[in-house]
């Protein structure tokens, strides 16, 4: 059977890396058997990480061809983000995806983009991987709708996710608790 990539019909990704300044992983999504093994997966990151490391892709996405496929790439502080496609694939569709999901992670994260925030909020962050792609057909690029989802699928639905951090949580929680043992 045909891709059906390969037409036009249904753009597909490969996989969404996240990795810090060093290429570490921070969160990565793979949605092809490209990569059958951890090993290669690292690997891959590696090398994805090192062709690009020298590149200044901070102001705007960058785009790369590796190993054929199509890497569009983007940074924000000290962190790296990736999404690998095909070489047949259209890479202003991948730039949107790349585009949805650092936007969506800058929102999650209230602006405040970096390594640590990220790890912290890393639930929240494969939350908005989950809401992009799925088994590599692309569901969503918006950012603010994409926030949205992943507040919704949130453990605290009394506020608003990017209005309320884990530790404002427990707080509100404990103001909560005194005023009706004070009662």
């Amino acid at each position: 059977m045909a891709n059906i990539s390969s037409y036009g019909a249904c753009p597909s990704v490969k996989n969404i890396l996240l990795l810090d300044s060093e290429g570490k992983r921070v969160a990565v999504k793979y949605y092809s058997d490209d990569w059958p093994t951890n090993a290669a997966k690292l690997a891959f990151e590696k090398s994805v990480f090192t062709k690009t490391q020298k590149t200044n892709a901070r102001t705007e996405a960058e785009i790369a061809m590796f190993e054929n496929n199509i890497v569009i790439y983007k940074f924000i502080q000290d962190l790296h983000f990736f999404v690998t496609s095909g070489d047949d694939e259209n890479e202003l569709i991948l730039a949107t995806v790349l585009q949805g999901f650092s936007d969506a992670v800058a929102l999650l994260l209230r602006n405040n983009v970096d390594k640590r925030e990220a790890l912290e909020n890393l639930d929240l962050i494969l939350l908005c991987l989950d809401e992009i792609v799925d088994g590599g057909m692309i569901l969503e690029t918006d950012a603010s709708v994409i926030e949205g989802k992943v507040a919704a699928h949130s453990t605290d639905a009394g506020a608003p996710l990017s209005e309320q951090t884990l530790t404002q949580a427990l707080a509100t929680a404990r103001e909560h608790l005194t005023r009706s043992l004070l009662k």
